[in-house]
């Protein structure tokens, strides 16, 4: 059964159109007999109804955004573990699985970690896997806070040149 991702009057960015629109109406498609939808569509008044995947959640589309279209498509997938059952790694956060980091459109490249290491501490690693696909959101936020130190220097603070400072370092680091 279906449940509506969206609601009525929700901003949501429409991905086949590439911009910007309030759902009009939530649109549930029935069969008789059963309690739910089993389908869920949504009028965006663009003369047709959007799936759920056609559409973005405003928070997502401005997140997405902040990465820009190369870095857009970092995500964390879920890998089988081969060794070890669910039953036998149930104390994991997702048991039976493992994080693995990819950095491109398609699902392969990117980052992994051995099942060894993950085993050791699963938190920590899903941790860093979640610092690691957020790091083209991190870099921009750091490149936009260092171009607003040199646009506007004596506006800032001693604590926010050092900080200006640091975010700089981190930069050269990163680019070499």
């Amino acid at each position: 059964m279906a449940k509506a991702k969206f609601h009525k009057s929700q901003r949501v960015f429409v991905k086949p159109v590439g911009t910007w629109a309030h759902v009009e109406s939530v649109v549930p498609k029935w069969i008789k007999g059963c309690d739910e939808p089993i389908k869920i569509a949504y009028d965006c008044g663009m003369g047709r109804e959007f799936t759920q995947d056609e559409l973005e959640e405003e928070s997502l589309a401005l997140l997405n955004g902040a990465q820009g279209s190369s870095d857009g498509s970092w995500r964390v997938l879920r890998g089988q573990n081969r060794w070890k059952s669910a039953e036998q790694c149930s104390h994991h956060p997702y048991p039976g699985t493992h994080p693995m980091i990819v950095t491109t459109d398609h699902d392969w490249g990117g980052w992994r970690v051995p099942g060894a290491e993950y085993d050791l501490d699963p938190y920590r690693i899903e941790q860093q896997a979640q610092v690691i696909v957020r790091a083209p959101v991190f870099h921009k936020l750091l490149e936009d806070f260092v171009q607003h130190a040199e646009q506007e220097p004596e506006n800032l603070s001693d604590d926010f040149t050092k900080l200006a400072q640091i975010a700089r370092r981190i930069l050269s680091e990163v680019s070499n």
